[in-house]
């Protein structure tokens, strides 16, 4: 139900301008709309500029929720992410595709007493058997009380165990994941197509490695290269639609060529495989594939 806005991207990171969107909030301040949350997610596992960010929030008024779905593993500024310097939540995601997972769900960091009490009573249909939070004494050592409307995001033992084995290799994961970035790196050298950069106060979790077709170098459409590679086997993706144009978003008002730093690099992303058990002779032959479907 609430109303919503975006900000476009960064040419180089690819996530939230910090820039866009100081233009953002000086035009929602004069129109006496400045936001309450700003959601900044932490695509393909580099985080946003947090820092900026957090100047501006602490400027124009509103909270500010990390989606660090990609990021797990990965640090800011020499930090952890998730830690909460820079943002009132942190949000994790292990569905299967994550970097490490549960099988499905995520979870939710923050540093706030209040923030985590919130979350905790949201997440088990908003009830307490916390005596101190209810509105009269219990009947006995059965009494709950439901005291907010919430839902059913309970995990089972059995995700969380998975969770627990897996973020014990959550480092070697993430590790591994440079190293194919860095081979990505150096093997794709000679391509036309520009190599996702990363920012120096930045160590990526790296769940994604995107690459941007140099089109007028090429004597293919971005669809050609992405549908030759997927039939030779190489199993690239497109991360992601620009969301302004999806219906639903387009039925608020939202139009093509609103943001168009984010339709550029639609128009030319591809994501290559990446993941911790990619081998070197795989990841040979994916690179070995698009030199073919990009020179021939």
């Amino acid at each position: 139900g609430a109303s919503v806005d975006f900000v476009d991207i960064d040419a180089r990171t690819y996530n939230l301008c910090p820039q866009a969107l100081e233009v953002k909030l000086h035009e929602a301040q004069k129109a006496g709309r400045l936001p309450k949350v700003l959601v900044a997610v932490h695509l393909c596992g580099q985080p946003c500029d947090m820092a900026s960010i957090r100047a501006l929030s602490l400027r124009f008024g509103f909270k500010v929720i990390e989606d660090a779905s990609h990021a797990i593993g990965g640090k800011y500024k020499n930090e952890w992410i998730g830690n909460g310097r820079y943002s009132d939540i942190t949000v994790f995601s292990f569905h299967p595709v994550k970097i490490i997972t549960t099988a499905e769900g995520g979870m939710a960091l923050t540093n706030s007493d209040e923030l985590a009490k919130k979350m905790s009573l949201f997440r088990s249909h908003g009830i307490t058997r916390n005596s101190a939070e209810m509105t009269q004494l219990p009947d006995g050592p059965w009494y709950y009380q439901q005291i907010e409307l919430g839902f059913n995001y309970r995990m089972t033992e059995l995700q969380a165990a998975l969770g627990i084995s897996q973020m014990e290799r959550l480092h070697t994961y993430v590790a591994r994941r440079h190293q194919l970035a860095n081979r990505y790196d150096e093997l794709l050298g000679n391509l036309p197509l520009t190599k996702p950069w990363q920012h120096p106060d930045s160590y990526s979790g790296l769940h994604l490695y995107v690459i941007r077709l140099e089109l007028g170098k090429i004597q293919k459409t971005h669809r050609q290269v992405f549908e030759e590679l997927r039939h030779l086997g190489i199993g690239v993706n497109l991360h992601y639609i620009p969301i302004h144009t999806q219906p639903y978003y387009q039925n608020m008002g939202f139009k093509a060529g609103d943001f168009p730093e984010s339709e550029r690099y639609y128009a030319e992303a591809i994501s290559l495989p990446i993941f911790q058990t990619l081998t070197d002779l795989l990841q040979d032959k994916v690179v070995d594939t698009l030199r073919k479907v990009l020179i021939k």
